[in-house]
């Protein structure tokens, strides 16, 4: 999700809810921490040279359990952050501390923000000869290949 939309969903909705993509809900009590920009300047497994910009939430889980965040106050903290660091229309990645620091892609239900676990991938798989769809193998098949191996056969 890029600000625009969120800011967009922040303009309409009636509260702030963010949920796991278990179920869990952050608590309605959280803080937001932070609001900035991440950049990340890297050389993938191919040799590539790749620069990376995200917008950065913190989600604070709070002892504060009268602090309720409105969807107004998270946009005023949006907004704030586009004009003093002039924050572009980023894709946003969002941290939230369960056991550890998770990071977190962001969607949104039609009623709650959604945290999404992020996924590492190769970058550069046509380098490293990773195909691009593993090939499926039914064993019936193997069978009539003659590839199949058998005890004293050797190919074990």
């Amino acid at each position: 999700m890029k600000l625009s939309e969120i800011k967009q969903h922040l303009a309409s909705a009636e509260s702030v809810n963010f949920k796991l993509e278990d179920g869990t809900m952050v608590p309605e009590h959280f803080h937001v921490t932070e609001v900035g920009i991440i950049t990340k300047d890297f050389i993938d497994c191919g040799g590539k040279v790749r620069h990376e910009k995200v917008a950065n939430f913190q989600l604070w889980d709070a002892d504060d359990y009268e602090h309720r965040l409105k969807a107004g106050k998270l946009l005023d903290i949006i907004e704030l952050s586009e004009k003093v660091l002039g924050m572009e229309d980023l894709e946003i990645e969002v941290e939230y501390q369960a056991q550890t620091i998770g990071k977190y892609d962001l969607s949104f239900s039609g009623k709650d923000f959604l945290l999404l676990a992020k996924k590492t991938a190769c970058l550069a798989e046509e380098q490293c000869g990773v195909p691009a769809v593993k090939p499926k193998l039914q064993l019936q098949n193997l069978a009539a290949s003659g590839s199949v191996c058998t005890p004293g056969g050797g190919c074990c």
